[in-house]
């Protein structure tokens, strides 16, 4: 799927899905809040993927300044209309560009947050996307990614995103950056309405009825 998935399509409501992406949980991944709530984020922020934005709507509310890119022109045009209706396109603006070639940053961000969008790009795309990162990172920035972890999906599922190991996700990541942390952790999704999908079990759902999937959260920063 992730290398070819119709991102604007999905957004749009053009896919498999009936109904919203199931990604689109309406408020950041918990996760990533509570590096937020810590104290780990420092303004200007790059939400990379940034979908519908939630990650940057929240940042922008408490006063950081975000910048969100998504590769769909519908996802992006969504969020720059939350932002005016919330009243933060003073804090928060959106663009919509490929991640694996960003230019026009270069040294711009303390913090890039990658919200579950690492799993989404093709493998041999990687290596780009982590460049153009780094590229628009300044001296010290922090990089945070919450990525689906392999098993994540059952292995009779053919097509679905780019699962990594922790050691895989160590070893493209390293390239570019000084890991600080790798640890297992958690994407809430919600269930996907998909006809003749059967429910997942209980014991996967959260209190507020959406899929927990194991993941990797990955703490790292720019030399510098």
């Amino acid at each position: 799927m992730a290398d070819v998935m119709d991102w604007d399509g999905a957004y749009r409501g053009e896919s498999q899905f009936d109904g919203p992406p199931p990604w689109n949980i309406g408020e950041p991944q918990p996760e990533l809040a509570a590096l937020w709530h810590a104290g780990k984020f420092r303004s200007e922020v790059l939400d990379a993927g940034c979908g519908h934005a939630e990650l940057s709507l929240a940042l922008a509310a408490d006063g950081y300044t975000v910048t969100g890119v998504d590769i769909s022109p519908t996802a992006v045009q969504a969020a720059t209309t939350a932002a005016a209706e919330r009243g933060l396109s003073e804090r928060a603006g959106f663009v919509a560009a490929d991640v694996t070639a960003l230019t026009g940053f270069d040294g711009r961000f303390a913090t890039i947050v990658d919200s579950t969008l690492f799993h989404s790009i093709p493998v041999e795309a990687r290596d780009p996307y982590l460049q153009s990162m780094h590229r628009a990172a300044a001296p010290g920035a922090g990089y945070f990614v919450l990525v689906f972890a392999k098993g994540a999906f059952p292995p009779e599922m053919q097509e679905g995103p780019n699962e990594v190991t922790e050691l895989e996700l160590r070893e493209a990541v390293s390239r570019y950056w000084v890991i600080d942390d790798i640890r297992p952790a958690l994407i809430h999704s919600n269930v996907p309405r998909i006809p003749g999908m059967p429910p997942p079990p209980l014991d996967l759902l959260d209190d507020k009825g959406r899929m927990c999937m194991h993941a990797f959260l990955l703490e790292a920063h720019k030399d510098g």
